[in-house]
């Protein structure tokens, strides 16, 4: 440290800004095949693009130490696959894409990736793997090398494209996640919740099946659909893929094997100096899956409807058995973070975001 809250890299402790990000790009810590655009960086992330080509492997892995992905796909590949003019990628199937990002990552600085809302909302299992990888979707200080995506559609068959964007990445520099002291301050400065904050290990989020009209409370995924096109925005109606989940009662039984698309029942606000993460369900809360975990960028539900927050959407399976979800029954964690410096743009802003200030939505392929 060379002073407090600095690492010997001279940048504070915390989630890397857009600024410090386009920095990286120009100093060659972060190279790509294809000269990297302006609208990928986001106020604290920055979107990977799939390459021309994936693979289509026998299993989910890990390379694991001494080992590159480019050495275990010569054992697991079944096939390879062209994706110039868009290629279907198969529910149930594993896929390998290699990405056109790199990242030459220095001492101090680990990186972090995530499935993008939209393809969260999908159901597309999405995750970044390493050479010598030991855990999806985490890169250790010191890493240099190729980034590689492991995609696994799960509801629904896609079609995609080189250059599409389908997981974000985050850079953190030193220690950035707040105590349970310091998330209690900053909601008593600038509250990041409506309601009382449930704050352990992060802050607590419920589920809303009691809408404040009509009976509405989720969708559904269907079996045996169309394929969704990822380049198509706005185009598919979502009766035929979404069945409609309605309740007078305030709970539903969630079906073994299913997938839904619920609301949070709080609206949540991450203040410009703060990033999020949605943390790993727990398998006590229940026998199903909340989300794959995703990042929140600054601003998100700050400037929405007057700072009043955003509505979080849960993407949530069921696992073996029929679970009875109940209004209001505690689903998930919110982890927040420090940023190393604000970001000179916020989420929902000066930027085009999708879902700021959102209700109960569909991913934005499908029409409203």
């Amino acid at each position: 440290m060379t002073s407090e809250g600095q690492t010997s890299s001279g940048l504070t402790q915390g989630v890397l800004s857009d600024r410090q990000i386009r920095q990286m790009i120009t100093e060659g810590a972060i190279g790509a095949s294809s000269p990297i655009l302006n609208d990928q960086i986001q106020p604290a992330s920055l979107d990977l693009r799939l390459s021309d080509c994936a693979y289509r492997v026998r299993a989910s892995f890990l390379p694991g130490h001494g080992r590159t992905v480019a050495e275990r796909l010569e054992d697991l590949t079944m096939h390879k696959v062209a994706l110039t003019g868009g290629a279907v990628l198969e529910k149930g199937c594993v896929y390998v894409v290699p990405l056109m990002e790199r990242i030459r990552l220095p001492q101090g600085m680990t990186a972090a990736a995530s499935a993008k809302s939209s393809i969260g909302r999908l159901d597309v299992m999405t995750r970044v793997i390493t050479d010598q990888g030991v855990e999806f979707d985490r890169v250790p200080d010191g890493y240099d090398g190729p980034l590689y995506a492991e995609i696994c559609p799960q509801s629904f068959s896609v079609v995609v494209q080189p250059g599409q964007l389908l997981t974000q990445i985050i850079f953190r520099q030193g220690r950035t996640f707040l105590s349970d002291a310091d998330l209690r301050a900053v909601h008593d400065e600038t509250p990041i919740v409506s309601g009382t904050p449930v704050i352990s290990d992060g802050l607590g989020f419920s589920v809303d099946l009691r809408p404040e009209s009509g009976d509405l409370v989720g969708y559904r995924a269907k079996h045996h659909t169309g394929v969704v096109d990822l380049s198509r925005l706005g185009h598919y109606d979502p009766a035929e893929y979404w069945e409609e989940v309605r309740t007078t009662k305030g709970q539903i039984i969630l079906d073994p094997g299913a997938f839904y698309i619920l609301m949070s029942r709080e609206a949540i606000a991450i203040p410009p100096l703060y990033a999020a993460e949605m943390a790993p369900y727990l398998a006590m809360v229940g026998e199903f899956r909340v989300h794959y975990a995703g990042f929140f960028d600054p601003g998100f539900g700050y400037a929405a409807a007057g700072g009043a927050g955003s509505r979080g959407v849960l993407e949530v399976r069921c696992h073996d058995a029929p679970f009875v979800l109940e209004h209001g029954q505690i689903v998930g964690r919110l982890v927040y973070e420090r940023m190393s410096e604000m970001p000179q743009q916020l989420y929902g802003a000066e930027i085009a975001s999708n879902y700021q200030g959102q209700g109960l939505k569909l991913s934005k392929h499908f029409r409203s």
